[in-house]
């Protein structure tokens, strides 16, 4: 068991620490990091949510519960996020980052994590994964923005950054695919399925170069907060959903899994647009990617009365 996740975040660590080398000596230029982050969020992952959804063996598969689990425990640590927001003594635009340290993960991790674990199955469960949690953090973080941000929101603003997400439309699509009963064709679904495994190690070498410790030290205190929600809360809140989804085996390891997960990068790029605390961002992103590392074996394994691994 033990073993078993290890063996999963093996690889994940290597890529990730191999990012970090190529940034620091400058083996890449500086530029390069930026384009090959626009290249996975906007082609590459979508690619992989899309394909992953639309070509799904999903009929075996627990959807609407493990969707359901997904969605509740997300909205519940949301909620009490907002709740303890006065006893944070925060202002509005870092309380945003504390928030999106909370709920928002990193795709890159879970879904490398699910396929190590489950193989195919574990894509098709990531992708589900995705196509619940996706659009539920970024409901919940574009109204935090619209709320707490610096950079106040319209309605038209919270439904255009809803509406244009490229991994919303892709997992949306993909599901649209399924229920439809439509093939994609051979040819392009090839194309699709290589730019999808494209993105796996592309974007933990992006998260490697990302990586800034540095500012973490100046905002003990936010940082501790967002990583107990995000390790303690989180999982054990979307244990406790299933009580009621009766979601079991392989789907709740991949829920468990997904929402232990590390704040993505897409975290930084968010607060600067919307009015966050950018640089808090930061820190919290890469305190939280170094506690994963330790944070996701410990959780797995301390809930393996309810897991399978």
């Amino acid at each position: 068991m033990t073993g078993s996740v290890l063996l999963a975040l093996l690889p994940i660590v290597i890529l990730i620490g191999l990012g970090m080398v190529l940034r620091r000596r400058g083996f890449l230029a500086d530029s390069f990091w930026g384009q090959a982050e626009r290249l996975g969020y906007f082609v590459l992952l979508p690619c992989l949510f899309f394909d992953g959804l639309a070509m799904a063996q999903l009929q075996s598969l627990p959807v609407g519960e493990l969707a359901l689990t997904l969605i509740l425990s997300t909205i519940l640590v949301a909620a009490l996020v907002v709740i303890l927001k006065p006893l944070m003594r925060l202002d509005g635009p870092a309380f945003t980052s504390v928030f999106q340290g909370s709920v928002r993960f990193n795709n890159y991790v879970g879904v490398t994590l699910a396929a190590g674990l489950f193989g195919a199955k574990g894509i098709a469960l990531a992708a589900i994964c995705n196509a619940a949690i996706v659009p539920t953090v970024n409901i919940l973080c574009v109204l935090v923005f619209a709320r707490f941000g610096s950079a106040k929101l319209s309605g038209r603003g919270i439904l255009k950054q809803l509406v244009t997400n490229p991994l919303v439309v892709a997992s949306l699509g993909g599901i649209l695919f399924q229920a439809l009963g439509l093939t994609i064709p051979a040819g392009i679904e090839s194309a699709m399925k290589a730019l999808g495994a494209a993105s796996l190690p592309l974007g933990l070498l992006c998260i490697g170069a990302a990586l800034e410790f540095r500012s973490a030290r100046q905002w003990v205190g936010p940082v501790v907060t967002s990583s107990i929600m995000k390790f303690l809360a989180m999982p054990l809140a979307t244990v406790m959903i299933t009580m009621l989804t009766g979601l079991s085996g392989a789907a709740l390891t991949t829920a468990v899994l997904f929402q232990v997960l590390p704040t993505a990068s897409s975290a930084y790029i968010m607060a600067r647009q919307l009015g966050g605390d950018a640089p808090l961002m930061a820190g919290i992103t890469a305190t939280q990617t170094l506690l994963a590392l330790a944070a996701i074996p410990l959780v797995l394994i301390g809930l393996s009365d309810w897991l399978v691994l």
